[in-house]
């Protein structure tokens, strides 16, 4: 559907307020009603926007959260190239997951929309993605000897992923950021080779 500019905006308006809904309530609660309300649109707004409605609308908010965790970590998460550039990294992820406490977006999708294929798809894409990029930045420190060339990129990437997120799941159910912090430093003392 090819839409005006002011038709954008209103999309956008629309999967905004459903995302910022959404990080806020129990999982599987949200209805096409509550969005209605909280964006000011009516039930037939939303589906001239989403014409498949619910499943629609929280497809589009699983590609705009996904979008945000990456454009978070930047810009140090495509410059990971240097020991400095792995703390900034960690240290504005760290922060950024402190500041969103338990509203975070790629949990709250997955509480949300874990049984709909469309959004498993962007979830799975994410998170490949942002394997993807660490990974960059490991092949890249062994490229410049700083890292030890036997080390796997793939299984490394993929540590950093899944500790950072059990972490974040734990600031969820907590409020403290300890565990995040410390699945982080282990895997980059890993890194270092300590």
């Amino acid at each position: 559907m090819k839409l005006t500019p002011k038709g954008q905006a209103t999309r956008q308006r629309i999967i905004e307020g459903a995302a910022e809904y959404l990080r806020g309530n129990a999982p599987g609660a949200v209805t096409l009603d509550d969005v209605g309300a909280v964006t000011r649109t009516s039930k037939g707004q939303i589906f001239h926007y989403f014409p498949d409605g619910k499943e629609g609308l929280l497809l589009a908010v699983a590609r705009h959260e996904a979008d945000g965790v990456l454009t978070d970590q930047e810009p140090h998460l495509s410059a990971l190239d240097s020991w400095e550039s792995w703390i900034a990294w960690r240290d504005a992820v760290v922060a950024r997951y402190q500041a969103q406490g338990r509203h975070c977006p790629l949990g709250a999708l997955m509480d949300q929309m874990s049984g709909s294929p469309g959004t498993a798809e962007v979830i799975t894409e994410l998170l490949a993605q942002w394997q993807r990029a660490i990974r960059a930045g490991v092949v890249s420190m062994q490229a410049s000897g700083q890292v030890r060339a036997e080390l796997d990129p793939d299984r490394t990437a993929a540590a950093f992923v899944a500790g950072i997120q059990g972490g974040v799941q734990v600031l969820r159910a907590t409020g403290r950021s300890d565990q995040l912090e410390a699945a982080f430093d282990l895997v980059l003392d890993y890194l270092r080779g300590a």
